[in-house]
């Protein structure tokens, strides 16, 4: 088959159905249900999430809980500084850091919170764009918890803020109800699980459907654009994983069918069971690698719940993929059901509606 041309995971979206804020109750916004097999749509509400929900069903989530990662700061000059924590080295005082203005910073460059919570210096530079930063604290506390009291929730660039008043609301909108917060490893929301209020969650509970947690460490490799020409081209990132033993479990033995909650949920499954292993059920770890396009056969993944995604990301790629296993058919479907979507209003991206695929 020839490489698979970027330019069909491309749509125009109007600027207004980008939503700069999510809906008032989490599960009311909208659900688009897409049926496979009839080929049909219908446009719900997510509270009705528990009318396609059958007893023995597996819902897969990633509990991944999101750190306030935006941290400001000034340069000896005065001048302002954002560094956006990404990932923790081998040495829990150095960072994999995106560094703002990254240009007049080099290799030796410092920072400090003006209140004198934290200091960073830049030890290296990385050939994508990041930095590593090592890091100084008072009274010796982790940068993690010094970026719960002070950093900017991380919201992906199309959602603008022009000063912090709403930091309250977004530190708790950006964020799944099932969190854990011992596990604060994203530095993205998995943001289908964002529309899950607790009492939706027992309604489903109560009619049999069970869960199974997931921990992808959600990296901004999701915002990437595909810059290539062709999908095949483009290098995906790499996101950790870890599976507890009763997640493999329910995924090798599942009682129904396993809906994945997300996009991260899916490329953490589809990972783990694309290399042959022990049928052993015993907690599991990794780093996702997988880039998921059509043709894809999904090995883990019977029905999934997702946001509607930027166009040219391979998040689109993924959910094309997944209206039609094994084919490319599944493009120019995705393309309909996106127009249909767009004329209807719906609402884009992470605090956007939802799109449920049976």
């Amino acid at each position: 088959m020839p490489p698979l041309a970027t330019d069909l995971f491309d749509y125009d979206l109007p600027p207004h159905l980008i939503a700069q804020a999510p809906a008032e109750r989490r599960d009311d916004s909208r659900l688009l249900v897409v049926d496979r097999a009839a080929r049909t749509l219908a446009h719900r509400r997510f509270r009705d999430l528990p009318e396609f929900a059958q007893a023995g069903d597996t819902l897969f989530r990633n509990n991944a809980s999101v750190l306030p990662a935006r941290l400001h700061a000034r340069r000896p000059s005065g001048g302002q500084v954002e560094c956006f924590l990404l990932r923790v080295t081998a040495s829990p005082e150095t960072w994999r850091c995106l560094i703002r203005p990254g240009r007049k910073l080099p290799v030796g460059a410092t920072f400090a919170h003006p209140t004198g919570a934290f200091a960073g210096t830049i030890v290296a530079r990385e050939l994508d764009g990041s930095a590593v930063v090592r890091f100084t604290t008072r009274d010796r506390q982790p940068i993690v918890e010094i970026a719960r009291t002070l950093g900017g929730v991380p919201l992906p660039p199309y959602i603008r803020r022009d000063d912090e008043s709403q930091r309250a609301n977004d530190l708790e909108r950006y964020q799944t109800v099932y969190a854990n917060p011992a596990r604060q490893v994203a530095v993205a929301a998995p943001t289908a699980g964002l529309h899950f209020t607790p009492q939706l969650l027992d309604i489903l509970a109560a009619k049999g459907v069970l869960t199974a947690e997931v921990t992808l460490h959600v990296g901004l490799g999701t915002f990437k654009p595909i810059l290539t020409d062709t999908i095949d081209a483009h290098e995906i990132h790499r996101e950790l994983y870890e599976l507890p033993a009763t997640t493999v479990h329910a995924l090798l033995h599942p009682p129904g069918r396993r809906i994945a909650v997300g996009t991260t949920t899916v490329r953490t499954i589809e990972d783990f069971l694309r290399i042959p292993s022990t049928d052993s059920d015993v907690a599991q770890s990794g780093e996702a690698g997988i880039f998921i396009y059509p043709p894809f056969e999904f090995r883990g993944v019977d029905a999934l719940i997702t946001n509607f995604h930027q166009p040219r990301s391979t998040l689109l790629c993924l959910v094309a993929a997944f209206l039609s296993p094994g084919s490319t058919d599944g493009i120019a479907w995705l393309r309909e059901i996106y127009a249909q979507a767009i004329a209807r209003d719906y609402r884009f991206f992470s605090y956007g509606d939802a799109m449920l695929i049976l």
